[in-house]
């Protein structure tokens, strides 16, 4: 962040609102004036203007059309309430947030702007902002966090018909990712055949089926009975992804091993089928698991650091990794803002569907050694860098707690998004007409 746009931050710690300590009406700035009140806090209209800036700038990046005024003001003041719910809630009931871990973050700020503490100070003083303010801002924001963290979590519920759900779909996934080779005899059924006919049809079919499970050769048998195009190749359809192959076919030889028969005939509209499966490729099992060894580094964007700056500061010390003139594990010790930063950022093993879908899916992507690009989640931008990976037996109980895990994080936004409505209505809104 340049010292041009730490100044606008600095000036404008409202624009986050999380990041703002609280306000009170005698804080005011002369011309200023209360736009809402929430439960003990006051939104100043100044807030409201710098928030619609946000979303206007926010929008013209993105390239949506501008909303007009009226509905500009409503969205801005919205926002406003919901972060003044979350920073009073926060405060009321969040832990404390330890005293050397706020001066750990105050330092952070700081180095990430390339200034030291008298210049934060200074700057700080230059805008207008008293060190208590600045500091009491960051700490409504971690107590925030900490609160989302503690609160989402606790109204997730997980059930044992969720996490069978889970892996029933896990595992037809697997199967159809795969590439197989099936084999079939076919004995086909005329379209519109009279009953006589498919009776007759069927028994040349299920005759079939005794003759293999006799002990005969399938590729033997579907050279003298089958009608498919494939007869004197033994049946073989050839090895092809599983879903370019008619699904009821997948379907019926799922869980067949290679060189296994389906124990029953499969009734299609071209007529009777009996598969074996020749070949299977590339189809994983849930029995085991890549897992990964990964580290990175946190910045979690807030009123004095943009995700745009954040990101830009990552992609510096990507590069700095990168040509030799600093290491990943002193870069996220200095400047990680996450629990991980005193390990060098090391996250340790981490099997799939642990942690959140874009960190994984950015972590999935990286050849060994290989550093990500600037990663975006809900925690922050993260640069990422995979150590190493191998492959684990996994025991069931230790599968079924990986999928828990899974379908959590796949909940967690709609949770938030409940957790928030509740909170919003719980609190004391008084909203001013005021419009700019």
């Amino acid at each position: 962040m340049s010292i041009r746009t730490l100044s606008l931050a600095l000036a404008l710690l409202s624009t986050s609102g999380l990041a703002v300590a609280q306000t009170r009406a005698a804080d005011l700035n002369p011309g200023d004036y209360i736009a809402v009140v929430v439960n003990q806090d006051v939104v100043a209209a100044s807030e409201v203007i710098q928030r619609k800036a946000r979303l206007r700038e926010e929008a013209r990046q993105r390239g949506d059309r501008m909303p007009d005024l009226e509905a500009l003001h409503k969205q801005a003041l919205e926002a406003m309430i919901e972060d003044r719910v979350l920073v009073t809630f926060a405060r009321e009931t969040g832990a404390k947030v330890d005293e050397a871990e706020l001066d750990r973050v105050v330092a952070n700020v700081a180095a990430q702007n390339k200034l030291t503490m008298p210049q934060l100070l200074e700057r700080l003083k230059t805008d207008g902002l008293d060190f208590r303010t600045f500091r009491e801002g960051l700490r409504d924001q971690m107590m925030t966090e900490r609160a989302r963290e503690r609160e989402v979590p606790a109204r997730i519920r997980i059930t044992d018909g969720d996490i069978d759900n889970y892996l029933d779909k896990r595992r037809e996934q697997l199967t159809n990712s795969g590439q197989l080779n099936l084999a079939q005899i076919l004995v086909s059924v005329p379209e519109g055949a009279s009953e006589a006919i498919v009776a007759e049809r069927l028994a040349r079919a299920e005759a079939a089926a005794a003759r293999i499970k006799a002990g005969e050769d399938f590729a033997k048998v579907a050279k003298e009975v089958s009608e498919d195009g494939n007869k004197q190749l033994g049946g073989e359809i050839g090895l092809r992804p599983a879903d370019r192959l008619p699904d009821v076919f997948v379907q019926q030889v799922k869980g067949l091993k290679t060189g296994q028969v389906a124990a029953s005939l499969l009734r299609s509209g071209a007529g009777f089928h009996l598969l074996k499966v020749v070949e299977r490729q590339g189809a994983e099992s849930l029995s085991s698991v890549v897992q990964t060894r990964v580290r990175h580094v946190l910045l979690r964007p807030s009123a004095q650091l943009t995700p745009e700056v954040a990101a830009r500061r990552l992609a510096e010390f990507k590069r700095a990794i990168e040509s030799g003139r600093a290491s990943f594990e002193q870069v996220a010790k200095d400047n990680s803002e996450d629990g991980s930063a005193a390990e060098g950022g090391d996250l340790g093993w981490m099997a799939p569907g642990v942690l959140v879908p874009e960190f994984e899916q950015a972590m999935n992507a990286l050849p060994l050694g290989g550093l990500s690009e600037p990663v975006q989640s809900r925690f922050g931008l993260h640069l990422i860098q995979v150590q190493e990976r191998r492959t684990v037996e996994i025991e069931p109980k230790q599968l079924r707690e990986q999928a828990k895990a899974a379908l959590r994080e796949s909940k967690y936004e709609e949770a938030y998004q409940e957790w928030i409505k509740e909170l919003r209505a719980r609190a004391y809104v008084e909203v001013r007409e005021w419009l700019d």
